[in-house]
């Protein structure tokens, strides 16, 4: 009866329409009035804000803020795997050799996710990490590892919620909604780096144009709190035991080692 009132409501409220306006609103100069009451009710740090809270022309332009130089230290060693996004990190796993995995009781089909089965191939056996931003968390970001950007893709239209209620009782969100998908080869393997649109508004951008990207490096940014899955192939690594799920992680922070693959 919940998962059904859940999903009805969404049905109802996420259109174009809806989506429109509200991304007129957040756009507009009038927007720039409640940036201060959004400030405060998401407890945001403005001090690590790159510019001043008076500076934001609208609440897009703060949704999208920077950051400070130096406030997010990346951990610069070779082998290690870093947070991409400010987040909390609300599941993690093993694919299964199906190319599925569960959140929540749903089952995920990577297939799904990423498009197609051979794009899904390489991700068999290996682990996944799901990692939510709310409104309250910065909003861009960036890479988890060093390497070389192989390629970029869209999918997905409509967005739903992807916080906890919409991972529960939504339509499968993380393989359903608009996406944009980024592979990025490293010294052992490829990461799929998966940004999923968030409920209304649909914007995704990316910001990094070469190809030979560092660790730390911003990739892109979201308009509204979102998230972040992780694709690793099967080997290629290893959790950081340090973290419990769920765990809340800032850019640059260790999530994990990379390693290579018994299997070469």
């Amino acid at each position: 009866m919940r998962q059904t009132f859940y999903r009805t409501l969404i049905e109802l409220t996420n259109g174009k329409w809806t989506s429109a306006t509200i991304r007129k609103f957040a756009q507009s100069k009038i927007s720039k009035k409640v940036i201060p009451s959004f400030a405060k009710y998401y407890k945001i740090n403005t001090v690590e804000m790159e510019k001043e809270l008076h500076q934001y022309k609208t609440l897009h332009e703060f949704f999208i803020r920077k950051l400070k130089e130096g406030v997010r230290p990346i951990n610069i060693e070779e082998s290690t795997v870093v947070s991409p996004v400010d987040a909390v990190i609300e599941d993690a796993g093993t694919i299964n050799s199906h190319a599925q995995f569960v959140v929540k009781g749903k089952t995920y089909s990577i297939q799904e996710m990423l498009g197609s089965e051979d794009a899904a191939k390489k991700y068999l056996n290996g682990n996944y990490i799901i990692l939510y931003l709310s409104p309250s968390h910065y909003h861009r970001i960036h890479s988890p590892v060093n390497g070389s950007i192989k390629s970029h893709w869209t999918l997905g239209g409509r967005s739903y919620p992807v916080n906890r209620l919409g991972l529960q009782y939504g339509k499968a969100p993380l393989s359903k909604n608009y996406r944009r998908i980024s592979e990025i080869e490293h010294k052992y393997g490829t990461v799929a780096v998966v940004k999923v649109g968030a409920m209304f508004v649909n914007s995704i951008e990316l910001t990094f144009k070469g190809e030979n990207v560092k660790k730390g490096d911003e990739i892109g940014y979201f308009t509204f709190g979102s998230t972040v899955v992780l694709l690793f192939e099967k080997g290629t690594f290893q959790w950081n035991d340090m973290l419990k799920i769920p765990a809340h992680v800032k850019v640059g922070e260790v999530i994990g080692y990379l390693k290579k693959s018994d299997e070469e």
